[in-house]
């Protein structure tokens, strides 16, 4: 998908855990990208080129005309702002942003400078999405149960900016679950009612009950330890279809189905993202976030106890 047969030129913002762990092995992976630089005030790729200050890293290299925002959500929107008014392509990593408004002013920008800007969604590009979606198609829903339980000290160890506002809390992992909901259902649901659990020395919640019609209904919760939950059931009106481990894995009725080989979420990602700027198209699915966006209008507010790293 790059340009004749050379990669296109890309630069990495933000490396932390989720840059190193999926962004950096994705893209060393793949034909369509070259990792040019990295912008980060702590962290480097060896034998990348590596920036500090975003601002001058724009006026130094005009040559690379792709920018992936692998940071938290708070400061992400002014980083975007600034490589779309550079004319830059975008990808943001989930959640878009910490509002509805933010990414819809990206998503205006990006239109004005012709660039493309993709939401991206990782468990959507999990190995049994596709499949679940295309079996659904032709039965009817009859009920769905989300449970996405995992431990925040594991998957975000020390990361305080969960817990600050437009962090999500346990949302930023229940998005996922919301992105492959919102991806796999032939009909759309909305939220009607939620319960947020808000640790008392904490701005965002580290649990929630959610509740949508369709008979919907979601667990996520921050405070699992051993295995993890990462599970959506539904029953059909011809039996019964689940993703298991984030979307992984597909079941019929209990039994595994075979998929096809998959090569990843974040490889088949950075595959959309090549498409995206080959075609001069952008992709912002807000669906996930609208439904974050209520559950924090609707939810009811319980106060538990205090959570540490």
């Amino acid at each position: 998908m790059a340009h004749g047969t050379s990669p296109y030129k890309i630069a990495l913002v933000g490396i932390g855990k989720i840059a190193r762990d999926q962004h950096v092995p994705a893209l060393q992976a793949s034909p369509d990208w070259e990792l040019a630089a990295t912008v980060s005030r702590s962290g480097t790729v060896e034998g990348v080129e590596a920036h500090r200050d975003f601002d001058a890293f724009l006026a130094a290299r005009p040559d690379i005309e792709v920018i992936s925002l692998c940071l938290p959500p708070q400061p992400r929107f002014a980083y975007a702002r600034k490589a779309l008014l550079a004319r830059r392509h975008v990808m943001l990593e989930k959640p878009p942003g910490q509002t509805l408004a933010e990414v819809q002013a990206l998503q205006r920008l990006a239109a004005k400078q012709g660039v493309t800007l993709y939401a991206s969604w990782h468990s959507r590009m999990a190995a049994g999405v596709a499949a679940a979606k295309s079996r659904l198609i032709e039965r009817v829903v009859q009920g769905v149960h989300i449970t996405w339980k995992e431990d925040v000290r594991k998957w975000h160890p020390g990361q305080d900016w969960v817990f600050e506002p437009g962090g999500m809390g346990v949302m930023d992992p229940g998005i996922n679950a919301l992105s492959i909901l919102t991806e796999i259902l032939p009909e759309p649901v909305h939220l009607v009612s939620a319960e947020l659990e808000f640790p008392e020395n904490r701005d965002t919640p580290i649990a929630a009950r959610l509740d949508f019609t369709g008979n919907v209904g979601a667990v996520f919760d921050w405070r699992q330890e051993g295995p993890q939950s990462w599970d959506i059931e539904i029953e059909t009106n011809k039996g019964a279809i689940a993703l298991r481990d984030g979307g992984a894995r597909l079941e019929i009725d209990g039994t595994p189905a075979p998929l096809p080989e998959h090569p990843g979420e974040y490889p088949a990602l950075y595959a959309r993202m090549a498409e995206l700027v080959a075609k001069g198209e952008s992709d912002v699915d807000l669906a996930p976030m609208i439904h974050i966006a209520d559950a924090m209008t609707l939810g009811r507010r319980v106060t538990v106890a205090p959570f540490n790293f």
